[in-house]
This record gives C-alpha cells, sequence and structure tokens, in this order.
C-alpha cells in the first residue's frame, strides 16, 4: 500500500552527490521543469552550502532545498543557516533529527532495520530514508510497512531505477531518492532532462496517471 509523503504527492528527491555550485541552479531548473520539486546536495560535494544557499535564494520559494550525507547538528546549523530546510542523513542519528526540527526542517534519516527505524521515530522523524535500498529490496520494505505506523513515511534510495519503481510503489515506498540514475557531475544539461523525464514519467505510470 502506499503512502502519502511529506514532499507532495508524486515526491522525487533529487541528489546531487558531486555538484559545482555554479552549475546547481541550472540544473535546479532542467529537474524543476521535470516536475521534480526536492533537491539535496549531499555535503561531501564541492563546496556544498554555497550550492545550498544559491538553491535557496533560486527555488527556495517553490521547491525543498537542502542537504544530504548530513552527520552531526552543526551540518544541521549551517544548513540552515545557507537557507536549506531538508536535512537528509545516511544513518539514524537522534541528534541529527532533533535539531533539524528544531529549526523546523523536514528530516529524513537513513535506516535499514526496524530498530533504526523506530529509533528515528522516538527522536521525531516521520520520513525515513532506506539505504541503501537495492541491497534490501521491496520485500524488506514491505515487511517494515507492516510494522511501521502510516504516517511514517519511507523513501527508498540508493540503486533504485525506473524500472523498479512500481515493486517499490506495491511495497509502500512514499517516494524515492535518485542519485546517479538522475545526476553525475559529467552529465549535461540534455542528459539530466532527460532522465529526470525518464523517472517522473515511470512514477506517474506505476501510479497510473
Amino acid at each position: 500500500m502506499q503512502t502519502k509523503s511529506p514532499v507532495g504527492d508524486f515526491p522525487v528527491v533529487a541528489i546531487l552527490r558531486g555538484v559545482q555550485p555554479e552549475r546547481v541552479v541550472g540544473i535546479a531548473d532542467v529537474l524543476y521543469t521535470a516536475g521534480i520539486r526536492a533537491i539535496e546536495v549531499p555535503l561531501n560535494s564541492p563546496d556544498p552550502f554555497a550550492s545550498i544557499a544559491s538553491l535557496a535564494a533560486a527555488r527556495g520559494s517553490d521547491c525543498l532545498i537542502g542537504a544530504g550525507t548530513v552527520l552531526d547538528p552543526e551540518a544541521v546549523r549551517k544548513t540552515h543557516a545557507a537557507g536549506g530546510s531538508l536535512v537528509v542523513a545516511p544513518n539514524c542519528e537522534p541528534e541529527v533529527i532533533r535539531s533539524a526540527l528544531q529549526l523546523g526542517m523536514q528530516v529524513f534519516p537513513g535506516i535499514a532495520t526496524a530498530t533504526e527505524a523506530f529509533s528515528a521515530i522516538r527522536a521525531g522523524a516521520t520520513a525515513l530514508k532506506l539505504f541503501p535500498a537495492a541491497t534490501y529490496g521491496p520485500r524488506h520494505l514491505q515487511a517494515l510497512r507492516a510494522v511501521l505506523p502510516a504516517q511514517v513515511s519511507v523513501f527508498p534510495v540508493g540503486g533504485v531505477g525506473a524500472a523498479d519503481i512500481p515493486a517499490w510503489l506495491a511495497a509502500g515506498a512514499a517516494g524515492f531518492g535518485f542519485g546517479s540514475e538522475l545526476f553525475r557531475p559529467e552529465y549535461d544539461l540534455p542528459q539530466i532532462e532527460r532522465r529526470a523525464r525518464q523517472l517522473m514519467q515511470a512514477l506517474h505510470a506505476a501510479r497510473g496517471l
């Protein structure tokens, strides 16, 4: 059963790992045209807070902008100071979750097990990032969904492509984070646009829209 996401009815988070600040707004414009409304700049990218600041200035009014690979509360504060409103982590760190929520940000902690999921929920998270998704597969999510609260959204991230979307939705995914399936530093704008449109078309088709 599909669940509703806090990011919207057809949520895709674009993960721009390795993006250069001078390219980021142009890429965001292409993603927006394709229908993507959430963008994450992982903090192991070049000058990530400059990219987040540029994105927030250009697209903060109509997109959810923020940081990925957020590992500590200081990174949460820097993301917020740069204008970001989204925090995504590869792991479940309660202090990161609480710090983001205290600043009014949306937070997606990384989880793999039921123990991690409920630790994140106890810290206040209502959206979870199943990572790395390809390692676990849709049947793992289906089993987790049987015990997770209905209002908690789960986003598979890592190794999910367009062809995988229907199985993940059937298992209970609320949305997806797409990284290398959507963006690599060597991709030009036409490549990024083509990939974004393919992913969004696959999502709409899987949902019967």
